[in-house]
Parts: C-alpha cells; structure tokens; sequence
C-alpha cells in the first residue's frame, strides 16, 4: 500500500522462497526488449514458424500485445534470442533480477529452473516499474505497463501477468501485478 506506506505479507516462508518465474518473466523481457529497440513498440510483429502447438492463439503471427495477453512462449522466445545473451544478463545484473542465472539457454531459462526469484523481489520489479525507477525509459515502462492492463473502471485499474510452472509436486502459479485504485477528491463546501 504505497499511499499509506504499509506492507501486508502472508506465508513469510513462501515469499522468501526462490522459484522460476515462468511466463511473469515476460514483463521483463518485454522490457529488454522495447529498451533495446529489438522491439520498437508493442505491435512489433513476430512470424509464425508453422509449428503447431498445443495453444491455437500461438500458431499465427503475433504483435507483442497479442503475445503477452495469450502467454505465447515461442514468441518470448524468438524476442530472447533477438536480445541475446549478454544483453539478457547485463539486464538481469543491472537489475539484480532473482538468482540471475541464464544457464545454458537464452530461449529457455525463464522455464528450466536456471533463474529463479522470490515473490518479495516480483513485488519489488512491480514497485520500480509502477514508478519508473527501473533502469528503463519511461517510454518502455509505460508499454509494459500497457501490456499488464486487465481491468479498468472507474474505481480501479487492475495490471498483472500469470506464470505457470510444474514441478515434482505439482504446479506452481504466480500472479505478478498491482491494484490502482482510483480515489475522486472530495468537493468541500464552504
């Protein structure tokens, strides 16, 4: 709760517990990726490679916008490669992202259990970023931000991303994002 200054935290266990941050890693690579003009906006297209998957939204060409909203992991993964690997980790380092460990695949870390994170250091990616602190332009902050936007009404403006790993018991899901609630100034007469 930034406007009050206070931090409310449940499974203290959990939230210092390193895991591989799955497809939440899309904010950051998204980052990397419009920072360094790999992408120059979020409809910066990537073709289809032709290879049927499992997810039908994935076998097509995709913008950016499209990929982050249906999760798709090939097009994450062609945008890392584009990035490489050095450029991945500098972003990782400068960040101190996690564990930031790329390990052998620049296609593939995210998901492998090479980098892994804390929730306590999501929520800290997510503080930087909702106040542009993050090492980044505002310009590609405020497109990711774009890209995080579920919900939006008059009270409130809900951003996330989801991640989804298995393990050997069973899945583990993130939920990575923020809650701006919009507060109306209140009208005194006088």
């Amino acid at each position: 709760d930034n406007t009050h200054d206070q931090a409310f935290y449940y499974n203290l266990d959990r939230l210092s517990t390193q895991y591989t941050p799955a497809s939440t890693f899309k904010i950051l690579n998204s980052l990397i990726a419009l920072e360094t003009n790999i992408a120059p906006d979020i409809d910066y297209i990537i073709k289809w490679d032709g290879v049927e998957r499992w997810n039908k939204n994935w076998n097509q060409d995709l913008t950016m916008k499209q990929a982050f909203e249906y999760s798709a992991v090939p097009y994450y993964q062609e945008l890392a490669r584009k990035i490489g690997k050095d450029t991945m980790q500098h972003y990782l380092d400068t960040i101190q992202y996690g564990n930031m460990t790329i390990g052998d695949s620049v296609d593939q870390f995210w998901l492998d259990n090479s980098l892994k994170v804390t929730s306590d250091e999501q929520v800290k990616l997510m503080k930087l970023m909702y106040f542009n602190k993050l090492p980044f332009s505002k310009r590609s902050q405020r497109l990711v931000r774009t890209l995080m936007l579920h919900e939006k009404n008059d009270e409130y403006k809900l951003y996330y991303k989801t991640g989804t790993n298995t393990t050997a018991n069973g899945y583990i899901c993130h939920l990575v994002g923020y809650l701006e609630k919009i507060e109306n100034q209140k009208h005194i007469k006088t």
